[in-house]
């Protein structure tokens, strides 16, 4: 039965692929904008935010002019954030977190009672690691991620948002940020444990530690150094928000507009971020760079370095599909700011760790790679390294494994979020905000109803 399944499945799989697909000469006949993006790469214009203001070129007589990125959180410049908190020695993801919430950076004492609260919430309900974590285990820890975060509706005793007061909102808002990491970590687990046959290890949170510390405890109990917590800190600093465009944040927009839960958004936000052109782009480029640093034999060879990345570009390589992950980014063109950031503080423990050679392999990827893209024949584009092409050798450094990559991403960014989500509901007052339904337009001709008796067998067709 199996085999005729199949047989049937696949048969009417071939039918369908020309009845799904488009030429690009068809999306530009009706002006479709694909990607929602418009023809010189920029978003199409969909909404109004105070959070996140991504910059990496401006406009000058209608052309695009490249510029060196800059990121803006509530507008406060991410690099002087992250140098602020980092030279007066405290972790700063905290403190991200309240002024992407609240508008403001917080003073000293706000930030002692935010973070006393999301220890205080860190907890999960009563049962739901058992029923939701361990009888159901999942190989992809993502997925996992994403049910138990909509499985948290049926913990809250209020898990609708029904009137006008931002309070209850907020409160729930605080619980999933302090929740997610310790889901994602005990996620984890169930995985190595059911699927990896290694012993079952469940860290209970302590409520002293922040957030990043907290789950390096979780994960890895008490082998870590405050410099590695550091650094985990600024990792998920330079994850926290980019945005209202990008996939996921769009993802969570667009089903708060229906006036859905917020755990419904947080999980949709969660599925688009397991794709491997988001949140798992990092993983990406780290199995790229096993691929060079495998095939080019000398990692200091640049010709051989460039023949690796020219394989690639040619999809006869890598993983197929003709990308270099961690280079290009839809905005910044000269700069990403983030993988600057990230690029100036690991030196350090790569050079602790023995790793110097991997980071020197990562910057000779982000140097040759817009010359070999030239040469192949691309059209011509400014090119700079993006935050995926260092935050897998940072979380490969501090011995995180890749079933935690794009977790991470998720625990980053669900402050943002949720920010985001609030900024949807109550951006235009509340209850008036529209939903948000773009158009497609439709081109399937009319077709005549064919009685039963009238229709002819099976075949595969082609339009």
């Amino acid at each position: 039965m199996a085999e005729k399944i199949s047989s049937f499945v696949r048969e009417r799989a071939d039918a369908l692929l020309p009845l799904v697909r488009f030429d690009r000469s068809t999306y530009d006949e009706y002006g479709v904008r694909r990607g929602l993006r418009n023809p010189d790469g920029t978003g199409v214009m969909a909404g109004l935010t105070r959070l996140g203001n991504v910059r990496g070129y401006y406009i000058q007589d209608s052309e695009r002019v490249a510029a060196p990125g800059k990121l803006t959180y509530r507008g406060v410049d991410l690099g002087e954030l992250a140098r602020g908190f980092l030279s007066e020695g405290r972790p700063g993801y905290e403190e991200t977190a309240y002024l992407l919430l609240f508008g403001e950076l917080p003073d000293e004492k706000s930030l002692e009672e935010f973070c006393g609260i999301l220890a205080e919430y860190r907890d999960l309900p009563p049962g739901f690691t058992e029923d939701m974590i361990l009888a159901a285990p999942s190989r992809n820890v993502m997925n996992k991620l994403s049910r138990s975060i909509l499985a948290l509706y049926s913990y809250d005793p209020e898990p609708e948002t029904s009137s006008g007061d931002m309070v209850p909102e907020l409160k729930r808002a605080l619980r999933l940020i302090a929740r997610v990491p310790v889901i994602a970590a005990s996620a984890y687990a169930a995985k190595r444990h059911y699927f990896g046959g290694e012993s079952l290890h469940l860290r209970r949170s302590m409520p002293e530690l922040r957030l990043a510390e907290n789950f390096l405890h979780l994960t890895r109990g008490g082998a870590y150094t405050p410099e590695e917590a550091r650094l985990l800190d600024l990792c998920l600093v330079l994850h926290a928000e980019h945005g209202g465009g990008n996939n996921s944040t769009f993802v969570c927009r667009a089903v708060s507009s229906s006036g859905s839960d917020i755990y419904s958004a947080a999980a949709a936000a969660v599925g688009a971020l397991k794709g491997p052109k988001h949140g798992g782009a990092n993983e990406s480029a780290e199995d790229m760079l096993e691929y060079i640093g495998r095939a080019a034999g000398d990692r200091t060879d640049d010709e051989a370095l460039k023949r690796c990345l020219s394989k690639i570009l040619r999809m006869e390589a890598g993983s197929g599909d003709g990308k270099i992950y961690g280079m290009g980014h839809a905005i910044y063109t000269l700069s990403d700011p983030r993988a600057a950031l990230l690029k100036e503080t690991a030196r350090a423990i790569a050079e602790k760790k023995g790793m110097s050679g991997e980071l020197e392999l990562i910057e000779a990827v982000e140097r040759l790679t817009p010359e070999v893209f030239s040469a192949s024949g691309h059209t011509p584009k400014t090119l700079c390294a993006n935050v995926d092409l260092y935050s897998g050798f940072v979380y490969k450094m501090l011995g995180i494994p890749r079933d935690l990559y794009a977790p991470l991403f998720a625990v980053a960014r669900m402050a943002s979020l949720c920010a985001h989500r609030i900024e949807e509901l109550w951006g235009d007052g509340w209850g008036r905000g529209r939903i948000i339904r773009p158009a497609y337009k439709a081109i399937a001709p009319e077709k005549k109803y064919v009685p039963m008796r009238e229709r002819g067998e099976f075949a595969v067709k082609t339009l």
